[in-house]
């Protein structure tokens, strides 16, 4: 068996931990008898330095003709001026919107060896275990936006928008996820304010109605729900909610593990192939000195290998490979509260001695 992986390094130290999570995924393919072929493609701004575009053609080409899709990160201090007509993050804008993408899911789920990491108490943080299902592409993202007049009074705007459909498919596919979990879904929203949101949680409110009476459903505003991630986080299970505001929370929820760097991600949508990345950013400031954090992204390619290529003994094999490297008391700079720590390639060892 083998499976077609489309590699999207990107920018800062993507290159880097994508290259590490490469070698682990060689290695588990080996173990567990199947192989994998790798292609490289450009995206982000060295895309936009190589070719002017931060989504070629032929990346996406080769994207659509893949199993999955690998990502590091995009952007950095190089490209982040703001009067720019081209800026890396179109690029991955760009490739959810073609791909079809519209379900991003992140775990959040602490490991015990490192509740100590997270900037919060231990009786807060244990026992933790979210899924955000984040709607991928509509809202702000992919709405109208523009400017108009001169001077002081120069204005800028941002259409929020979504449609039944959009709503329909993401509370669908978080409740399905919901069943195979506790049974509890929340959606997250700002009826109260905004119009969209209210279109939001009458679909939201119709579709479990209809056809999840079976699955504990509640709703939350955003800004409460910005307050309980941090005072009770272990009441959630399911979490789903639109593009903007789960940006934002699930940003705000990596700090219950205590590092960006443990975190991974998948965007999937309608059968097309999956993408996943490391919910970190590109880290300008440390790449290319081999000090990055590579767990999360070879988490990503365990959530790759479970739900893409349906490997779920390989995503095992990994998933515990980094709990028992954890339980050693193995640690990057980010997660090592100033105790000695290991560099990219020391952790990589780590991981691939133990795999089995």
């Amino acid at each position: 068996m083998s499976f077609k992986i489309i590699l999207l390094p990107g920018d800062g130290i993507g290159p880097e931990i994508v290259s590490a999570a490469v070698k682990v995924l060689e290695k588990v393919g080996k173990v567990c008898g199947f192989s994998l072929e790798f292609a490289e493609h450009l995206i982000g701004g060295i895309a936009i330095d190589k070719t002017g575009n931060p989504l070629p053609e032929e990346t996406v080409t080769a994207c659509k003709a893949s199993d999955a899709i690998l990502l590091g990160a995009v952007g950095g201090p190089k490209w982040d001026d703001p009067s720019a007509k081209v800026r890396p993050e179109q690029g991955l804008l760009g490739i959810r919107k073609t791909l079809e993408l519209f379900a991003n899911l992140r775990p959040i789920q602490p490991f015990d060896e490192l509740l100590d990491a997270s900037p919060l108490k231990r009786e807060i943080v244990e026992g933790t275990d979210i899924l955000f299902v984040r709607e991928l592409t509509g809202d702000v993202y992919f709405g109208e936006s523009g400017r108009y007049g001169e001077g002081k009074e120069e204005t800028a705007f941002q259409q929020m928008i979504y449609s039944v459909g959009e709503v329909e498919r993401v509370v669908r596919l978080a409740a399905l996820a919901a069943r195979d979990r506790r049974n509890h879904l929340t959606s997250v929203d700002k009826a109260n304010v905004l119009e969209p949101s209210r279109l939001w949680r009458q679909t939201a409110a119709r579709v479990m109605k209809e056809e999840f009476r079976d699955v504990k459903y509640d709703v939350v505003l955003v800004d409460a729900m910005a307050m309980y991630l941090i005072q009770r986080p272990r009441d959630f299970d399911v979490v789903v909610t639109a593009n903007l505001f789960g940006d934002i929370l699930t940003d705000e929820a990596s700090i219950l593990p205590g590092s960006l760097g443990m975190l991974p991600s998948a965007s999937i949508g309608a059968g097309g192939p999956g993408l996943y990345e490391p919910i970190h950013g590109s880290a300008p400031d440390i790449a290319g000195k081999g000090i990055a954090n590579p767990l999360a992204t070879i988490l990503a390619a365990a959530m790759m290998l479970r739900y893409s290529l349906k490997r779920d003994d390989a995503a095992e094999k990994i998933e515990a490979a980094v709990r028992s490297l954890l339980a050693d008391g193995l640690r990057t700079a980010d997660i090592a509260r100033g105790k000695p720590s290991l560099n990219t390639a020391q952790m990589l060892d780590a991981v691939l001695t133990r795999i089995v």
